[in-house]
């Protein structure tokens, strides 16, 4: 494989929110560190970098990117939305938020992989509609590494998550990872190239 055995480690920002910061999880169950100990196992050198912070919305993320970026990232994991979805936020300032977001990654030459997410089905099919065509636009318009939906395989799933329905359990976060390894290794490449 191509991103293997490279030289130096690759450091990865995971810049999210609960799904990322490993809410309710043990040390070393959350995302951050099952998807390093998986890029390691596939004998790739690489330290994703914990950018979670639970309850974060996407004006959150953007107002704490540039403290996120002091680590210095190669690549990022931009895995925001989740909470605007659950709050009903305005589709269009969550793509307004995310395009800010991935506007300034792309202007320090970061390729980023962009984690999508839908909103919950409560809040309607237009609703739903507009706010999974954001990513859908800002994937196309920032040429970036696209994942449609952070939690495919899991969400609605009783056993993968915790009790509050919302949150992966540890097996849980093994399904995200597993799943969305192959769009990690093509960032990989990205920045390595």
């Amino acid at each position: 494989m191509s991103v293997q055995a490279q030289g130096r480690e690759i450091r990865i920002l995971a810049l999210g929110d609960s799904l990322v910061a490993g809410y309710g999880l043990a040390r070393g169950e959350g995302f951050v560190a099952q998807l390093e100990a998986a890029l390691r196992a596939r004998g790739i050198p690489a330290r994703v970098l914990d950018g979670g912070v639970s309850g974060d919305t996407t004006a959150g993320g953007l107002a704490r990117l540039d403290w996120a970026l002091a680590e210095a990232p190669d690549a990022a994991i931009v895995a925001l939305g989740g909470n605007d979805g659950l709050r009903a936020i305005d589709p269009a300032a969550t793509y307004a938020n995310l395009d800010a977001i991935l506007t300034r990654l792309a202007a320090r030459n970061i390729p980023v992989l962009l984690a999508g997410m839908l909103a919950p089905p409560n809040l309607g099919a237009e609703y739903g509609a507009a706010f999974r065509g954001a990513y859908e636009r800002l994937a196309r318009a920032h040429d970036v590494v696209f994942y449609p939906f952070f939690l495919d395989g899991v969400a609605a799933e009783p056993a993968l998550n915790q009790p509050d329905g919302i949150h992966p359990n540890a097996r849980g976060v093994a399904v995200m990872v597993e799943r969305i390894l192959p769009a990690v290794e093509r960032l990989i490449e990205k920045a390595r190239s």
